[in-house]
């Protein structure tokens, strides 16, 4: 009897599932109509749309608005077929992403211009083939077009000047004929897209010449890339007036004339390339170009000359290629000691007499290239041991000739591939690959990355290649460690070509609604790559989602109905149980919250009672286990006295730093119960942000924001292969400055830093300088007292003499350490070197006569030493020694620190709205029985060794010696 009541109540629940189906089945006819029509040409289309009448309800990747479909995402789906007009039938639609399905072929229907509201077209990555339709003109909302790497033919029809609104165009590696198209008084042309950001028609057949009125200086364009084409006549001098230009690729055309004198007026671009072309004229002059990484003219025409002094002076220059060149002379030494420089390729030129590379050879100088030249002596210094190529030379004759620089065989570093050797000698059937993060084999979402224009060519750097792993699976959401990139190489094109695995965190494959998403992030360009790597684009290999059930398929109404009836039976067994298990956990929570600190110190007693907290949350000991990989030892970041650091990210995707106590150690629990009640407390763009805290199963960790760039320390030392030109180092000291000012005057109550030191401010991915470490702070609870009696705490070096004396702290201390980092931005030293102290010397050294180096030019960190405009380098070195001074009362308020920096670059015309850009503290007791000394008096061995003690919280990954590539 019972069984009969629970079918009929089975039956009962099945037809009103069904009803609800029915109401809620309200697909716009037209919409249900042009779906249905595109599953019955396309081959491969979701199983979904197969099982269901109600796209908005349930068809894999449709999604719906008020009954009308809006967006319509397959990317990498092996669809194949033909794209029928009947997709104009969707005019709700926003977003059309068909990237990566190979098998999509034919012409483009025009009735793709009847989707006014369509905002998003991508179809990248396909095989499509006739003419791009003049009706796309007509979409006045598309924003984003991508047509890039199809099998297109024909002009880029000139109505594509219609969309207003167009940030991105790439129509590139297609077969595309004909001019680029201008406006006339008759016709529209691109010249009229004010608002494009990306001009991606490089890999074509374009021909004719580039119009001058294509540019404007009302233009926003920061990719030009036209390489790759039939392109002649001249260079327009209306290029130069673009000046938000970052990257320009004119190379593998046949353009003639000189090259335009303003071109040097883009002094945002990063990378030029004109080589293969038929370019006149005298050498073009890059002077001001300040930011240019890349620069390859080879393979012109240009007149002879010696090397010119632009040689010499880009300091941000990573690579120079001028090869089947016209330079004749010497090769400037000074070249090959500009700070980034990786590469000199100079070969097939006419430099002759003898080759001095210098004594100060780059420390990042990997290959120098001087094949075919007239050089008849070398002079190489003892700095530089990697790859000079000098074959061809009269040197080779006879004085080199047995030595590896005039040989054939060149040993060259192998480039970068993400480590497997943690998962041994382990196999994977031949559809399956090598999960680097779990050694398990599973379906990887594969392709290949094209960056178009780095801006190194260094492939054997792991660092940047990790920070490109990282920004993967932060960005797109996936596991830490689970990305692989294999075999990077410059390809003909000049591209740097990564093969790039994406593995799924815990199946075996992903899920066709993951693969979407993905696909979508990378064709959309939702994906932004680290800023060395430049623009991309990417292209998927078909990814098949396997099928693990094999047996009888069963209908889905038959499915409803079961789950219907079993969902209903076991709630009814399981809700009791569900709540006691609750009310269980809820009992748990209340005692282990009631007292949490009580198990931090061996005693029992709880360092105070429990935090005053604000913003911050409590992650329990599991949750952190899990985003570090089980503490593993590939994401430890940073160790020392107090613990390690290691990286880790939350289930959200947010990458953050776990800064963890020594286990077993109880050490510092006033300090950690400090750095959480302040961290939570003060809010602030220049102060490293705490994320939460976990204190349970005897463990003490803080989780900060994760700062990719490290310290400024490494920066300074070279560690981190950052450059801080001195604008950058400006804007790094008023980002810290604001960030102490911000603790000393707007926090209540005012809160005394007590170890400001270059280890302790972190540098974003903006190079915005945040001050990290409050393990040792102070609260100036007193304000009428102005001073805070404590025994003396702080890293020498940077510690202030008078409070050292008087063991009374106050703000002014930390002006005092602040000074000290000031200086050590403009020499890069530490505070104490070889027994002597930092702010004795420039004290010693100075001479204000000197207008331009203040009588410090040898104490000045070389990487400034020969810029060309240090503004206000002479107020600079005033500031910091007013704060250093050896009377608190002398020294400036960190508020007018704040002021004179923010004046300092005013005066530069820089915008100070934007500063773009582990406790380590030794304990000082006073000496019993007698008079305190002067702490710098005598600097002796075992005190400069003391910072070897410190913590050093670092996001980046040169911290560690023991970090091994994943």
């Amino acid at each position: 009897m019972p069984a009969f009541w629970l079918l009929i109540l089975c039956y009962r629940l099945l037809l009103l599932s069904t009803r609800f189906h029915g109401i809620f089945s309200d697909t716009d006819p037209r919409d249900v109509a042009a779906l249905r029509s595109l599953k019955d040409e396309w081959e491969n289309s979701p199983p979904s749309w197969s099982e269901s009448d109600d796209p908005c309800g349930d068809w894999e990747g449709v999604t719906c608005n008020a009954s009308r479909v809006t967006e319509l995402g397959l990317s990498t789906m092996g669809l194949s077929g033909r794209l029928r007009g009947d997709i104009g039938e969707l005019t709700e639609l926003v977003s059309l992403d068909l990237s990566f399905n190979h098998g999509l072929t034919g012409s483009l229907s025009p009735r793709l211009g009847d989707l006014q509201n369509l905002k998003i077209l991508i179809l990248a990555g396909c095989s499509f083939t006739g003419s791009i339709p003049n009706e796309l003109g007509n979409l006045a909302e598309l924003s984003f077009l991508a047509l890039n790497s199809n099998n297109f033919t024909g002009q880029i029809p000139p109505s594509l000047g219609n969309l207003s609104k167009l940030y991105w165009l790439d129509l590139a590696d297609n077969q595309l004929t004909g001019s680029i198209p201008v406006s006339t008084s008759k016709s529209p042309g691109l010249d009229l897209l004010k608002k494009a950001k990306h001009f991606h028609f490089n890999k074509n057949k374009l021909s004719g010449k580039i119009q001058e009125k294509l540019f404007s200086s009302d233009m926003v364009l920061i990719h030009v890339l036209f390489d790759g084409n039939q392109l002649s006549g001249e260079i327009p001098v209306t290029l130069g007036f673009v000046q938000t230009l970052e990257v320009l690729r004119l190379d593998r055309n046949s353009l003639i004339g000189s090259v335009p004198s303003n071109l040097n007026n883009l002094t945002n671009v990063v990378e030029l390339n004109l080589a293969h072309n038929q370019l006149t004229g005298p050498l073009p002059d890059m002077t001001g170009m300040n930011n240019l990484n890349y620069l390859d003219l080879s393979s012109n025409s240009f007149e002879e000359s010696e090397a010119p002094a632009w040689f010499s002076s880009l300091e941000s220059l990573t690579t120079l290629v001028i090869e089947y060149g016209p330079i004749q002379g010497l090769v400037p030494r000074r070249v090959f000691s500009l700070p980034q420089i990786q590469q000199v390729k100079l070969r097939n030129n006419k430099f002759n007499e003898t080759l001095d590379m210098g004594k100060n050879i780059g420390q990042q100088l990997q290959l120098v290239d001087l094949q075919n030249n007239e050089i008849s002596a070398v002079t190489v210094g003892s700095g530089y041991d990697n790859t000079l190529i000098l074959i061809g030379n009269p040197v080779c004759d006879v004085a080199l000739a047995n030595t590896s620089y005039c040989q054939l065989q060149q040993q060259f570093t192998k480039p970068y591939s993400t480590n497997l050797a943690n998962c041994g000698s382990k196999s994977c059937p031949s559809d399956q690959k090598l999960s680097p993060q779990s050694c398990d084999c599973a379906y990887p979402y594969e392709g290949t990355l094209y960056f178009r224009a780095p801006s190194f060519r260094e492939l054997s750097n792991a660092n940047l290649f990790h920070q490109l792993e990282m920004s993967l699976w932060v960005k797109l959401g996936l596991t830490p460690g689970s990305v692989s990139l294999q075999n990077p190489f410059f390809n003909v094109d000049d591209y740097l070509q990564v093969q790039l695995e994406l593995f799924p965190s815990t199946r075996r494959f992903f899920n066709r609604t993951e693969v979407q998403r993905i696909g979508f992030a990378l064709s959309n360009q939702t994906y932004k790559p680290p800023d060395p790597f430049g623009p991309y684009y990417f292209i998927a290999a078909p990814y098949t989602v396997p099928a693990e059930h094999g047996g009888t398929s069963i209908s889905s109404t038959a499915i409803i109905g079961i789950a219907i009836g079993s969902a209903f039976v076991v709630l009814l067994l399981v809700a009791l149980g569900i709540y006691a298990i609750l009310q269980k956990k809820r009992a748990e929570r209340a005692i282990g919250l009631s007292k949490p600190f009580a198990s931090w110190v061996p005693s029992g007693k709880d360092s105070g009672g429990a935090p005053q907290l604000k913003g911050a949350r409590w992650f329990s000991y599991d949750e952190l286990k899990k985003c570090t990989n089980n503490f593993s030892e590939s994401n430890e970041i940073g160790s020392g006295g107090y613990g390690k650091v290691y990286r880790g990210m939350l289930p959200s995707g947010q990458v953050v730093a776990i800064k963890r106590a020594q286990q077993g150690s109880m050490q510092g629990g006033l300090e950690f119960k400090t750095e959480i009640e302040l961290l939570s407390r003060v809010h602030h763009k220049n102060l490293v942000g705490l994320v939460g805290f976990c204190f349970e199963q005897g463990e003490q960790m803080l989780v900060y924001e994760f700062m990719p760039n490290g310290t400024l320390r490494e920066s300074l030392s070279g560690k981190s292969g950052i450059y801080l030109d001195w604008k950058r180092r400006l804007r790094i000291a008023l980002g810290s400055a604001r960030g102490l000012a911000y603790l000393h005057e707007l926090a209540n109550p005012p809160i005394i830093h007590r170890d400001v030191k270059s280890t302790n401010i972190l540098l974003d991915e903006n190079l915005t300088a945040k001050v990290a470490d409050f393990g040792l702070s102070k609260l100036v609870s007193d304000s009428s007292k102005g001073h805070v009696s404590t025994q003396v705490k702080g890293t020498l070096g940077y510690l202030d003499p008078e409070y050292y004396m008087t063991q009374q702290l106050t703000e002014k201390s930390d002006v005092y350490s602040f000074g000290v980092v000031m200086l050590e931005l403009v020499t890069a030293k530490q505070p104490i070197e070889k027994g002597k102290y930092i702010v004795r010397e420039v004290r010693v050294a100075m001479q204000k006569n000197d207008e331009e180096c203040y009588g410090l030019r040898e104490k000045m960190d070389p990487v400034i030493r020969n810029s060309t405009n240090l503004v206000g380098f002479g107020r600079f070195v005033d500031l910091a020694m007013q704060c250093v001074e050896e009377s608190a009362a002398d020294r400036p308020t960190m508020s007018e620190v704040v002021k004179a920096l923010e004046t300092i670059l005013q005066n530069d015309g820089s915008n100070t709205n934007s500063t773009s850009a582990s406790s380590s503290a030794t304990e000082f007791g006073a000496a019993k029985g007698g008079a305190v000394r002067h702490p710098y008096d005598v600097v002796s061995k075992k005190e400069v060794n003391d910072e070897s003690e410190a913590f050093d919280y670092s996001g980046g990954y040169t911290l560690s010696a023991k970090v091994e590539p994943k």
